[in-house]
């Protein structure tokens, strides 16, 4: 896990070393930087295998054709090698990075669906003088890239690294302005800087004589499987995929460690770990795996600490309790928004500390529990819409009204809903209404043109879009740049691409039964972990609390700020509508959690442009010779 940078043409190499150096919070265990007249690829290494000096990047493949710059983790990598080498491939280090060349050898760019695992890579051919770029299926590792004067391509894991490459670095006022796209603009290769762009999951592409040329690689719908069709045996076969993609996941160099939160899908993740660690042997799984991180917010409604304890205490290992304390971080915010570079719904602090934390206790890895919401309907939003495939006020959507309830809580500032009759009754006033006036399309998102668009059903279609387009690309960008900000890396079981296909090859009905949401995992992962876990039905998620900390220990910062010049000369929001919403968070009793969510992202441009445009930073005061 790593930082990467390359550049397509002629580049100072003191450029070329700063613009990967801009990259070390990701690689904080070495660096490397390789260049031609042609090319220069940057590294920057974070050590999980092989941690040898073999290991270091960018690497040469044995036949001296190719160089790689490589951020990721192939999981299957020792079953690769076993093959590769059958078929005549020579191996020098015990890296992934080896097997990943090799793989592009034997394989070309089918190297791609051999992997199992998360990337980003640039290889570069110097036979031809052209770059293969590819990213994971998901996203889970990010990959930007900007064209630049006499046909140049530069690219890298942040945009941090492109900008000191350009002549103005400005914002995308198209996205930045426009706070409702920012679960958007992720799946899209579009950027809050502007000539700054991403290469999409799933897709790969060549440049060749300064042309980029891109095309899709991966489309889940071309991967569904033939599943069960049985619900007990959906239940067992979701197991057995769930233990392998964590055993796979569990293979590293270095100690393992997860952020948990008491829910179900942390709680997942770390007693099938244990339960892996019990039953296999030392050759195939990482034993160092019993370091459990727990975010606190004590006095306020995120707080699950109790229930992260139920989990820890029912494994018999200690739960380190992480006190999120925000004015520790305050002075800390611009830096964190450099770092992270983009928009989002809430403040980066608990994550930042969270992992923060985690490094210093000397753990590089995580197996954590993200895209099992996503994937199989754990938020409120997505699972009520199941509503619209079953028939009014039956026993079915009395069941998804129930759970939808039942997954806010108790706490008032989490759970301002109306009655259930009075939700019912206008929910399906809107479908009428919608149906009269032709506006009640199920038909939407990236894939809505394949042929298998239409069997899916009106959840999993929400899910789809859900997955690839807006919330979890949003999340997956997230939690790489909190997590690789300390030189963190994590590991997302959920998000083995044969989870993936496997939860679209299911029915709603199996994700949502019962008056539960995420069934599936419940009664397949709750044999590992307390009843009260597994079947808990609240849903608080990790977040900041934002509306206690607006009206306590954030308070004066919030204040000095909207009455700041910088913040009234600020042409990327509207002042006065962005200061009226935080005073009425401050001083409304009754402020709810949305309330508190929304000021923070009324007020995030400002934030993000103070952090990563007016700061300069990229720049570092370097001189580099004329006309560079």
């Amino acid at each position: 896990m790593c930082g990467i940078f390359g550049y397509v043409g002629l580049i100072d190499k003191y450029l070329a070393q700063h613009c990967t150096n801009t990259l070390s919070h990701r690689g904080p265990d070495g660096s490397g930087v390789w260049s031609t007249p042609e090319v220069t690829l940057g590294h920057r290494r974070l050590s999980i295998l092989d941690l040898s000096e073999n290991g270091a990047q960018p690497m040469q493949s044995h036949d001296g054709r190719y160089w790689i710059t490589f951020n990721g983790e192939i999981y299957n990598f020792l079953e690769l090698r076993v093959e590769l080498a059958k078929n005549g491939h020579l191996f020098r280090t015990n890296s992934d990075t080896e097997v990943v060349l090799c793989a592009f050898l034997e394989w070309g760019e089918l190297c791609q669906l051999r992997f199992n695992g998360m990337w980003a890579f640039a290889i570069w051919d110097t036979y031809t003088n052209s770059l293969f770029i590819s990213r994971d299926r998901f996203g889970k590792k990010p990959f930007f890239y900007t064209t630049l004067p006499h046909r140049n391509f530069a690219f890298a894991s942040e945009m941090k690294a492109l900008m000191p490459l350009m002549k103005s670095v400005i914002a995308n006022e198209s996205l930045v302005k426009n706070v409702s796209r920012i679960f958007s603009y992720e799946g899209t290769e579009n950027c809050v800087v502007d000539n700054i762009f991403r290469l999409k999951a799933g897709h790969c592409g060549w440049v060749v004589g300064g042309e980029i040329s891109i095309r899709r690689w991966w489309c889940t719908l071309d991967h569904l499987l033939d599943i069960p069709s049985k619900y007990d045996d959906q239940v067992e076969f979701f197991r057995e995929l769930f233990l392998d993609s964590c055993k796979l996941r569990m293979r590293s160099d270095v100690s393992l460690g997860t952020a948990l939160s008491g829910g179900l899908d942390s709680s997942a993740t770390i007693t099938s770990m244990a339960e892996i660690a019990k039953n296999s042997s030392l050759d195939v799984s990482n034993r160092d795996w019993q370091h459990a991180y727990v975010a606190s917010f004590p006095g306020t409604p995120l707080d699950e600490v109790k229930y992260a304890k139920l989990v820890t205490d029912s494994l018999g290992i200690q739960a380190n309790i992480i006190q999120i304390d925000p004015l520790k971080s305050i002075n800390d915010l611009d830096e964190y928004l450099y770092l992270f570079e983009d928009l989002y719904i809430t403040s980066p602090i608990p994550f930042m500390q969270t992992y923060a934390a985690i490094k210093s206790d000397g753990v590089s890895v995580t197996l954590d529990g993200h895209g099992a919401d996503e994937l199989f309907g754990g938020y409120a939003f997505d699972f009520i819409n199941g509503l619209n495939a079953v028939a009014p006020w039956s026993a079915q959507s009395k069941q998804i009204l129930n759970c939808y309830y039942e997954s806010h809580g108790d706490s008032e500032q989490l759970n301002n809903l109306e009655s259930k009759s009075t939700f019912m009754a206008k929910w399906y006033g809107k479908k009428v209404i919608k149906t009269l006036i032709g506006r009640n399309r199920n038909t939407f998102g990236l894939d809505q043109d394949h042929p298998l668009w239409c069997d899916l059903d009106w959840l999993n279609k929400r899910l789809y879009q859900s997955v690839h387009e807006t919330v979890l690309p949003t999340l997956l960008r997230n939690y790489d740049r909190y997590s690789m900000a300390n030189g963190v890396e994590i590991r997302m079981p959920f998000m083995d691409h044969r989870i993936v296909s496997f939860a679209f090859s299911l029915p709603w009905t199996s994700k949502i039964r019962n008056g539960y949401s995420k069934s599936i995992i419940r009664d397949a992962l709750g044999v590992f972990m307390p009843q009260e876990i597994a079947y808990r039905k609240t849903k608080i998620g990790f977040n900041s609390p934002i509306v206690d900390w607006m009206k306590g220990p954030l308070r004066t910062f919030m204040l000095d700020t909207i009455h700041s010049k910088e913040f009234r000369d600020c042409n990327l929001i509207n002042p006065k509508k962005v200061s009226d919403k935080i005073m009425q968070v401050i001083k409304d009793p009754s402020a709810t959690f949305n309330d508190g969510t929304a000021a923070w992202t009324m007020l995030s441009p400002f934030l993000w442009e103070r952090a990563v445009i007016r700061s300069g930073r990229f720049k570092q005061n370097i001189s580099f010779p004329e006309g560079l």
